[in-house]
């Protein structure tokens, strides 16, 4: 890279939503610099080894339903890697391929330090809340400079999709610099054989804690699952909100061993080490937190375990250089109907951190639909013809009417 380039976009993240954000943009002939820094795919390469894409792959975009973790609509990872569900590894070749099919220009190994917008703007008041409300919005968009480890890019318009694995939400729990998140082990066979106990504890229930328990347990050793609520139990159409089909069915099937117990309405208060391991205090869910038909532990409890305790508690937003030039409430990047940031103009946003309504897009097959909306949007003010966007609309990948996003739609 030269000391300074100008494009018309920078992409910020090379993983399933950077990707597919450019497809799109590269559909309409703009100039598109993706900047990663590890490698294509990098967070998905750090999966453990037998942890699994939990939404199914099929190739039937042939009858206009394309493959639930394409991030293109003529794309499939069942057709690339014959997998339904594959590993992380394989959807990191699936993207490399996308990437070369596509020819689309990705910079590895180089790290944005810095995004500036290059003029001010004056506010203006205007409706640009997906919920209708009243939000102060510059006009204008006023292009960006993209400093990097490498020198400047000038670009018009900048997409963050950074993602969320890199950022891994690790303080919630007193003591939790005892514990080891879920995101940092490579394998879960290798984790259980490495160790000397085989005996294991989980904080947290929800996919990443179901999935740790059962690949620790295919190791052998003993598990326990520990989460406030009872996630295993509860049923919701939404499945942002609850677990898979496909997670739920792998718990099922070693819910009647004895190496397994499965605690729900238990709050981890804080993580101790002692001479022999660690222990974990937990006290009972409140009564508010109960779901119909659930009871409480009858007291407090401590668990004593040999090995640190695993953390499954999740991912926070990673904005990186961006965090300060989006609006953020109660956890909830504020964006506008076309997931621009509602304080910078110019400023997209794609990946699993995108809301609106108070429905979480944090699956591919729900954010890739807004890719084409990124790209309208942009298309439309640099002047470029955005018909070959229809694509999208053909294959049911484009959701720019958001009054459809309701978590509730399933008769039966």
């Amino acid at each position: 890279m030269s000391s300074t380039e100008e494009v018309d976009v920078v992409v910020v993240g090379a993983g399933a939503a950077g990707i597919g954000t450019s497809v799109a943009l590269s559909m309409l002939d703009l100039d598109v610099r993706i900047i990663e820094r590890d490698e294509i795919g990098a967070s998905f390469r750090q999966w453990p080894d037998e942890m699994r894409f939990i939404t199914p792959s099929f190739p039937s975009n042939s009858f206009g339903l394309t493959d639930l973790n394409a991030v293109t609509p003529d794309t499939s990872p069942a057709f690339t890697l014959d997998r339904e569900h594959p590993t992380g590894d394989e959807y990191a070749d699936y993207l490399e391929g996308v990437v070369d099919f596509y020819e689309l220009s990705v910079d590895t190994g180089l790290t944005v330090t810095d995004i500036r917008p290059q003029a001010d703007t004056a506010p203006d008041l205007s409706p640009a809340a997906v919920d209708g409300g009243t939000v102060e919005t510059p006009s204008g968009d006023a292009g960006f400079t993209v400093e990097t480890s490498e020198g400047l890019l000038e670009s018009e318009y900048v997409v963050c999709a950074a993602g969320q694995f890199g950022s891994p939400r690790t303080d919630r729990i007193a003591g939790s610099e005892h514990c080891l998140h879920t995101s940092a082990v490579d394998s879960w066979r290798e984790h259980a054989e490495s160790s000397a106990a085989d005996e294991f504890l989980v904080i947290g229930g929800y996919e990443s804690g179901v999935d740790a328990t059962v690949g620790l347990h295919a190791a052998g050793p003993t598990v326990r699952m520990l989460d406030r609520g009872w996630p295993w139990a509860e049923r919701n159409p939404d499945p942002s909100e609850v677990l898979s089909p496909y997670t739920l069915e792998r718990l099922e099937a070693i819910a009647d061993s004895d190496r397994l117990s499965v605690d729900g309405g238990r709050v981890v208060e804080q993580v101790c080490p002692t001479e022999d391991g660690f222990v974990v205090d937990v006290s009972p869910t409140t009564a508010d937190e109960l779901p119909p038909g659930r009871e409480p532990p009858d007291s407090s409890e401590s668990y004593h375990v040999p090995t640190r305790p695993l953390l499954a508690t999740g991912f926070e937003p990673n904005l990186g250089p961006a965090a300060s030039l989006f609006s953020v409430d109660e956890g909830t990047i504020e964006l506008t109907d076309r997931d621009e940031s509602t304080t910078t103009p110019g400023l997209f946003l794609a990946g699993p951190d995108v809301t609106h309504n108070g429905v979480k897009f944090c699956f591919i097959y729900k954010f890739r639909a807004r890719f084409p909306v990124i790209a309208q949007t942009i298309g439309e003010r640099l002047d470029v013809d955005t018909d070959p966007l229809d694509v999208y609309r053909e294959q049911n990948m484009f959701l720019d009417d958001l009054a459809c996003c309701e978590p509730d739609m399933c008769d039966c």
